[in-house]
């Protein structure tokens, strides 16, 4: 069965949560999220029953004790509402919280199940639903749940909201991940910076699943990520069992303390879209960060963190708000030097202000940079994205794809041909500018700095003609004058 048509059995379920009084879209994708765990549980139960059945082994259940059997899905999915409900919710719910075996259990200790006992009925139709959903297929449940995702259409409270898939599929292929690498996304919301890693290692990498220990890294290690919304790790850590990520180092942390140093050079590549704004405790905040950039503002902070956090010779491509390529504050200029006379600033993409609508039309850059502490950066590369394929008002409607609708490919091959942009000029839509020039503009990013827009040809019809258009407006708008006054004129009458 196709994702396509496996998609109108999710929107289903999502009304059935919708019509039932459940009409918040983070709650229902955390419902569904439970729901599929536990169904997760009962899968991987079965493979170890299975493979104890086969060796011919005393089967003692792998990740439900014998006395708990009763709680695994295939046994309580055929149970009558209230039943269903009660097992559920008494008993299943307390149970997950108490597994002690990797990050998935960890996230799952204050899971809440939040259906009220008068919505036994809409839980019996859901788990029903669920149930028919085929999830064989590594592929489909995370198409599964990418969709899911996608339904979330509003941003956090601390300024984080889902970056679109395509923007971050084309930032993984900036910094083309490799199987040597170790992948970091400090602030990773639903983990999609780093599904779609695995998504590009896979395609580009088939020797993963050959290699054991290769095997081994990319279902674990490879992958970390971190975030300080119990909510959201929990998501994260599904989407990325779904997506075939079985022990990701998925974990609970404010990137910006103290503690977070601990992970200091661990990393060979970091992707993220770090949150723009809220609260700041400078008293919390890592002294080792405020030391490269004094500032209270997150997004200057999170670009001294992600130096911090690679590796000699690591790279990134992270999302950074507009007023960083050119804020004029003592802060901002610090960082960008840094950038650049410290490091290998490699490219600047700016994107247009829709992108992250309906969350936000906050205007963005991506930043491409490889972590040196010894300089390397002699010129630094702009892209004016113009067009990302969808519209750029709240629907974010899908467009025919053409260079004029989408630049993204065009980006792309340009990056991976940049013999080819030697012989730009600042009145392409990319082009070169060299450091010198960036240090004599406070090392201003800010694509329009430097771009040179050619100036556009307007045909102007001859004087005469032009004189004979403003007579018919004016003859146009002295006859609706006219009718105006008559009907003033009735009006008045009555």
């Amino acid at each position: 069965m196709s994702f396509n048509e496996i998609k109108p059995q999710i929107d289903r379920i999502w009304d059935v949560f919708w019509t039932g009084g459940i009409s918040n879209p983070m709650e229902v994708i955390e419902q569904i999220t439970y729901l599929l765990f536990i169904r997760r549980l009962d899968e991987i139960e079965t493979l170890e029953e299975a493979k104890a059945n086969r060796l011919k082994q005393k089967f003692e259940g792998a990740l439900f004790p014998k006395d708990k059997q009763k709680l695994r899905w295939s046994q309580f999915r055929n149970l009558a509402a209230g039943e269903m409900y009660k097992v559920i919710a008494d008993e299943i719910f307390p149970f997950i919280r108490t597994l002690s075996n990797g990050d998935y259990a960890v996230h799952m200790r204050d899971a809440r199940f939040t259906l009220p006992p008068e919505k036994a009925g809409l839980l019996t139709k859901v788990v029903e639903m669920i149930d028919k959903v085929p999830m064989k297929d590594r592929d489909t449940k995370g198409d599964l749940y990418e969709y899911l995702l996608s339904k979330l259409t509003t941003s956090g409270q601390n300024g984080q909201f889902r970056t679109p898939r395509h923007i971050i599929k084309m930032m993984v292929e900036l910094v083309a991940p490799t199987p040597e690498d170790t992948i970091c996304d400090p602030a990773c919301g639903t983990g999609g910076f780093l599904v779609a890693a695995a998504e590009y290692l896979e395609e580009r990498n088939p020797e993963i699943f050959q290699n054991a220990g290769l095997r081994e890294r990319f279902r674990g290690d490879m992958f970390h990520g971190f975030d300080f919304d119990s909510t959201m790790l929990r998501i994260a850590t599904m989407n990325l069992l779904l997506h075939g990520i079985e022990d990701p180092v998925i974990r609970n942390q404010d990137s910006l303390s103290e503690d977070a140093m601990a992970n200091a050079g661990k990393y060979t590549v970091v992707l993220a879209n770090p949150p723009f704004t809220g609260s700041l405790d400078l008293d919390s905040t890592s002294k080792k960060l405020q030391q490269v950039v004094k500032t209270k503002k997150t997004e200057l902070l999170f670009l001294a963190l992600f130096l911090e956090y690679l590796k000699p010779g690591g790279r990134a491509a992270v999302i950074v708000p507009e007023g960083v390529l050119f804020g004029s504050s003592k802060a901002h200029r610090a960082i960008r030097q840094t950038l650049v006379e410290d490091h290998q600033l490699q490219a600047v993409i700016s994107m247009p202000s829709g992108v992250f609508k309906p969350y936000a039309g906050v205007s963005t850059a991506v930043l491409v940079f490889t972590k040196t502490g010894a300089g390397g950066t002699d010129k630094v590369w702009f892209y004016q994205m113009e067009a990302d394929g969808f519209s750029l008002d709240d629907k974010r409607t899908e467009l025919t794809q053409s260079h004029e609708n989408n630049n993204i490919p065009d980006i792309l091959a340009r990056w991976n041909n940049m013999s080819g942009e030697l012989s730009r000029t600042p009145k392409d839509q990319s082009f070169w500018v060299k450091k010198e020039e960036l240090a004599g503009n406070h090392y201003d990013l800010s694509p329009s700095r430097y771009r040179q827009i050619p100036p556009q040809k307007f045909h102007l019809d001859p004087p005469g003609k032009i004189l004979e258009n403003l007579g018919e407006l004016e003859s146009q708008i002295q006859a609706e004058f006219s009718k105006l006054r008559e009907l003033t004129k009735w009006l008045d009458k009555e």
